[in-house]
Protein backbone atom coordinates (compact mmCIF):
# COMPACT_ATOMS: atom_id res chain seq x y z
CA UNK A 1 0.00 0.00 0.00
CA UNK A 2 1.27 3.39 -1.16
CA UNK A 3 0.70 5.97 1.60
CA UNK A 4 0.23 9.53 1.06
CA UNK A 5 0.61 12.83 2.79
CA UNK A 6 -1.69 15.22 2.26
CA UNK A 7 -1.65 18.54 3.98
CA UNK A 8 -5.02 21.03 4.09
CA UNK A 9 -6.58 17.54 4.36
CA UNK A 10 -9.70 18.33 6.79
CA UNK A 11 -12.14 20.01 3.85
CA UNK A 12 -12.15 20.88 -0.28
CA UNK A 13 -9.78 19.32 -2.00
CA UNK A 14 -7.40 18.28 0.56
CA UNK A 15 -10.30 15.63 1.92
CA UNK A 16 -11.31 14.83 -1.77
CA UNK A 17 -8.21 13.77 -2.30
CA UNK A 18 -7.43 11.73 0.62
CA UNK A 19 -10.91 9.80 -0.52
CA UNK A 20 -9.69 9.28 -3.78
CA UNK A 21 -6.28 7.65 -2.54
CA UNK A 22 -7.62 5.51 -0.15
CA UNK A 23 -10.62 3.92 -2.34
CA UNK A 24 -6.98 3.25 -4.84
CA UNK A 25 -6.14 1.27 -1.13
CA UNK A 26 -3.52 3.68 -0.12
CA UNK A 27 -2.78 4.52 3.34
CA UNK A 28 -2.92 8.11 4.47
CA UNK A 29 -1.11 10.86 6.51
CA UNK A 30 -3.71 13.91 6.97
CA UNK A 31 -2.03 16.74 8.14
CA UNK A 32 -4.47 19.97 8.78
CA UNK A 33 -5.33 22.24 11.91
CA UNK A 34 -8.49 20.72 12.58
CA UNK A 35 -8.26 17.71 15.48
CA UNK A 36 -12.40 17.30 15.16
CA UNK A 37 -12.45 17.32 11.03
CA UNK A 38 -9.59 14.81 10.79
CA UNK A 39 -10.47 12.27 13.09
CA UNK A 40 -14.10 12.29 11.72
CA UNK A 41 -12.22 11.85 8.68
CA UNK A 42 -9.93 9.22 9.65
CA UNK A 43 -12.79 7.19 11.09
CA UNK A 44 -15.08 7.13 8.37
CA UNK A 45 -11.83 6.39 5.69
CA UNK A 46 -10.82 3.84 7.71
CA UNK A 47 -14.15 1.57 7.97
CA UNK A 48 -15.19 2.03 4.53
CA UNK A 49 -11.46 1.43 2.56
CA UNK A 50 -9.39 -0.87 5.56
CA UNK A 51 -6.35 1.69 5.02
CA UNK A 52 -4.69 2.90 7.73
CA UNK A 53 -5.11 6.71 8.36
CA UNK A 54 -2.52 8.42 10.74
CA UNK A 55 -3.71 12.43 11.69
CA UNK A 56 -1.52 15.34 12.36
CA UNK A 57 -2.40 18.53 13.37
CA UNK A 58 -0.27 21.28 12.56
CA UNK A 59 -0.51 24.99 11.84
CA UNK A 60 1.48 25.54 8.83
CA UNK A 61 1.82 29.02 9.37
CA UNK A 62 4.08 28.28 11.61
CA UNK A 63 7.68 28.01 10.43
CA UNK A 64 8.56 24.71 12.52
CA UNK A 65 5.29 22.94 11.73
CA UNK A 66 7.14 21.36 8.25
CA UNK A 67 9.81 19.79 10.38
CA UNK A 68 7.93 18.95 13.27
CA UNK A 69 5.44 16.89 10.66
CA UNK A 70 8.65 15.52 8.93
CA UNK A 71 9.96 14.48 12.21
CA UNK A 72 6.84 12.64 13.51
CA UNK A 73 6.59 10.57 10.04
CA UNK A 74 9.98 9.38 10.82
CA UNK A 75 9.49 8.24 14.19
CA UNK A 76 6.45 6.37 13.33
CA UNK A 77 8.44 4.97 10.87
CA UNK A 78 5.81 5.40 8.23
CA UNK A 79 6.95 5.08 4.38
CA UNK A 80 5.91 8.26 1.98
CA UNK A 81 5.39 7.55 -1.02
CA UNK A 82 3.14 10.75 -2.34
CA UNK A 83 3.82 14.09 -1.06
CA UNK A 84 0.78 16.35 -1.54
CA UNK A 85 0.76 19.85 -0.97
CA UNK A 86 -2.46 21.01 -1.08
CA UNK A 87 -2.72 23.62 2.20
CA UNK A 88 -3.40 27.24 1.16
CA UNK A 89 -5.15 29.91 1.67
CA UNK A 90 -5.89 33.63 0.35
CA UNK A 91 -7.67 36.89 0.64
CA UNK A 92 -8.96 39.88 -0.95
CA UNK A 93 -8.43 43.65 -0.59
CA UNK A 94 -5.56 46.63 -1.77
CA UNK A 95 -2.30 44.74 -0.22
CA UNK A 96 -2.07 48.12 1.69
CA UNK A 97 -5.35 48.22 3.96
CA UNK A 98 -4.85 44.36 4.48
CA UNK A 99 -3.48 42.68 7.73
CA UNK A 100 0.28 41.88 7.20
CA UNK A 101 -0.04 39.46 9.69
CA UNK A 102 -2.47 37.41 7.53
CA UNK A 103 -0.27 37.84 4.31
CA UNK A 104 2.88 37.00 6.15
CA UNK A 105 1.12 33.87 7.22
CA UNK A 106 -0.12 33.46 3.50
CA UNK A 107 3.00 32.88 2.43
CA UNK A 108 4.58 31.06 5.09
CA UNK A 109 1.53 28.15 4.54
CA UNK A 110 1.53 29.09 0.91
CA UNK A 111 5.43 28.97 0.09
CA UNK A 112 7.29 28.01 3.24
CA UNK A 113 5.89 25.13 4.38
CA UNK A 114 5.31 24.13 0.75
CA UNK A 115 9.05 24.35 0.16
CA UNK A 116 10.19 22.77 3.45
CA UNK A 117 7.74 19.85 2.89
CA UNK A 118 9.02 18.97 -0.25
CA UNK A 119 13.06 19.22 0.47
CA UNK A 120 12.48 17.25 3.55
CA UNK A 121 10.81 14.64 2.03
CA UNK A 122 12.32 14.25 -1.24
CA UNK A 123 15.36 13.28 0.28
CA UNK A 124 14.32 9.97 0.96
CA UNK A 125 12.57 10.14 -2.32
CA UNK A 126 15.93 10.41 -3.93
CA UNK A 127 17.50 8.31 -1.85
CA UNK A 128 15.36 5.32 -3.19
CA UNK A 129 14.46 7.27 -6.52
CA UNK A 130 10.68 6.86 -6.35
CA UNK A 131 7.84 8.56 -5.30
CA UNK A 132 5.36 11.31 -6.67
CA UNK A 133 4.78 14.91 -5.52
CA UNK A 134 1.51 17.13 -6.20
CA UNK A 135 1.77 20.89 -5.57
CA UNK A 136 -1.98 22.10 -5.51
CA UNK A 137 -1.17 25.83 -7.27
CA UNK A 138 -4.01 27.76 -8.83
CA UNK A 139 -4.69 29.16 -12.44
CA UNK A 140 -4.56 32.78 -10.76
CA UNK A 141 -0.74 31.88 -10.87
CA UNK A 142 -0.58 32.60 -14.77
CA UNK A 143 -0.78 36.23 -14.29
CA UNK A 144 -0.70 39.28 -11.31
CA UNK A 145 -3.50 39.52 -8.85
CA UNK A 146 -4.24 43.08 -8.27
CA UNK A 147 -6.41 42.80 -5.17
CA UNK A 148 -4.74 39.34 -4.32
CA UNK A 149 -1.46 40.44 -4.59
CA UNK A 150 -0.22 38.29 -2.34
CA UNK A 151 -1.96 35.42 -3.00
CA UNK A 152 -1.55 35.07 -6.92
CA UNK A 153 2.11 36.19 -6.11
CA UNK A 154 2.92 32.94 -3.85
CA UNK A 155 0.77 30.89 -6.99
CA UNK A 156 3.17 31.96 -9.08
CA UNK A 157 5.78 30.89 -7.11
CA UNK A 158 4.50 27.29 -6.49
CA UNK A 159 4.34 26.88 -10.54
CA UNK A 160 7.55 28.16 -11.29
CA UNK A 161 9.06 26.06 -8.52
CA UNK A 162 6.80 22.53 -9.35
CA UNK A 163 8.20 22.82 -12.77
CA UNK A 164 11.74 23.39 -11.95
CA UNK A 165 12.03 20.68 -9.94
CA UNK A 166 10.51 18.49 -12.14
CA UNK A 167 13.14 19.24 -14.60
CA UNK A 168 15.68 18.60 -12.25
CA UNK A 169 14.36 15.41 -11.63
CA UNK A 170 13.43 14.49 -15.07
CA UNK A 171 16.14 11.55 -15.27
CA UNK A 172 14.79 9.57 -12.31
CA UNK A 173 11.59 8.21 -11.37
CA UNK A 174 9.99 10.71 -8.84
CA UNK A 175 7.96 13.32 -10.65
CA UNK A 176 6.56 17.02 -9.80
CA UNK A 177 3.18 17.72 -10.74
CA UNK A 178 1.41 21.13 -10.54
CA UNK A 179 -2.17 21.33 -10.22
CA UNK A 180 -4.08 24.48 -11.27
CA UNK A 181 -7.95 24.68 -10.16
CA UNK A 182 -10.17 27.44 -11.62
CA UNK A 183 -12.68 28.80 -8.85
CA UNK A 184 -13.86 25.66 -6.71
CA UNK A 185 -16.75 24.64 -4.53
CA UNK A 186 -14.73 24.83 -1.20
CA UNK A 187 -14.51 26.84 1.73
CA UNK A 188 -11.61 28.84 0.21
CA UNK A 189 -14.12 31.43 -1.60
CA UNK A 190 -15.89 32.54 1.45
CA UNK A 191 -12.90 32.68 4.08
CA UNK A 192 -11.09 34.59 1.16
CA UNK A 193 -13.99 36.57 0.60
CA UNK A 194 -13.66 36.00 -3.19
CA UNK A 195 -17.26 34.19 -2.80
CA UNK A 196 -18.59 38.27 -3.42
CA UNK A 197 -17.06 38.47 -7.13
CA UNK A 198 -17.49 37.63 -10.52
CA UNK A 199 -14.83 34.57 -10.16
CA UNK A 200 -17.24 32.60 -7.88
CA UNK A 201 -20.16 32.57 -10.21
CA UNK A 202 -19.99 29.57 -11.49
CA UNK A 203 -17.15 26.47 -9.44
CA UNK A 204 -15.68 24.02 -10.40
CA UNK A 205 -16.33 20.81 -8.15
CA UNK A 206 -13.75 19.81 -5.45
CA UNK A 207 -14.03 16.11 -6.34
CA UNK A 208 -13.38 16.27 -10.21
CA UNK A 209 -10.67 19.26 -8.88
CA UNK A 210 -8.85 16.55 -6.75
CA UNK A 211 -9.51 13.64 -9.67
CA UNK A 212 -8.20 15.79 -11.94
CA UNK A 213 -5.24 16.24 -10.30
CA UNK A 214 -4.78 12.51 -8.23
CA UNK A 215 -4.87 11.42 -12.03
CA UNK A 216 -2.16 13.82 -13.12
CA UNK A 217 0.44 12.89 -10.86
CA UNK A 218 -0.19 9.00 -11.20
CA UNK A 219 1.00 9.77 -14.65
CA UNK A 220 3.09 12.14 -13.52
CA UNK A 221 1.89 14.96 -15.80
CA UNK A 222 3.96 18.38 -15.36
CA UNK A 223 0.76 21.10 -15.14
CA UNK A 224 -3.20 20.09 -14.69
CA UNK A 225 -4.85 22.50 -15.31
CA UNK A 226 -8.87 21.97 -13.69
CA UNK A 227 -12.23 23.69 -13.18
CA UNK A 228 -12.24 26.67 -15.45
CA UNK A 229 -15.37 27.57 -17.88
CA UNK A 230 -14.73 27.38 -21.52
CA UNK A 231 -14.74 31.13 -21.79
CA UNK A 232 -11.88 30.98 -18.92
CA UNK A 233 -9.84 28.78 -21.18
CA UNK A 234 -10.23 31.01 -24.35
CA UNK A 235 -8.98 33.71 -21.87
CA UNK A 236 -6.10 31.80 -20.95
CA UNK A 237 -5.19 30.87 -24.46
CA UNK A 238 -4.51 34.58 -25.39
CA UNK A 239 -3.09 35.58 -22.17
CA UNK A 240 0.45 35.42 -23.80
CA UNK A 241 -1.24 37.68 -26.41
CA UNK A 242 -2.69 40.42 -24.35
CA UNK A 243 -1.41 43.72 -23.06
CA UNK A 244 0.02 43.52 -19.45
CA UNK A 245 -1.92 46.84 -18.09
CA UNK A 246 -4.73 45.04 -19.94
CA UNK A 247 -4.61 42.04 -17.84
CA UNK A 248 -3.95 43.68 -15.00
CA UNK A 249 -7.61 45.55 -15.30
CA UNK A 250 -9.25 42.62 -16.38
CA UNK A 251 -8.47 40.79 -13.09
CA UNK A 252 -9.41 44.08 -10.91
CA UNK A 253 -12.40 44.13 -12.04
CA UNK A 254 -12.44 40.05 -11.77
CA UNK A 255 -11.75 40.57 -8.25
CA UNK A 256 -13.89 43.57 -7.47
CA UNK A 257 -17.03 43.04 -5.10
CA UNK A 258 -20.08 42.44 -6.83
CA UNK A 259 -23.15 45.29 -6.15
Amino acid sequence: MKTALITGASSGIGKELAYIHAKNGGNLVLVARSKDKLENIKKDIESKYKVKVDIIIKDLSIQSSPFEIYNEVKEKKIDIEYLINNAGFGGIGYFHKRDLSKDLSMINVNIVALTALTHLFLQDFTKKNSGKILNVSSTASLLPGPLQAVYYATKSFVTSFSNALSQELKNTNITVTNLMPGATNTGFGKVSGMDKTILFNKTASAKKVALDGYNGMLRGKLDIVSGITFSQKIMFLLLPFTPKKLKLLSVFKMQQEIN
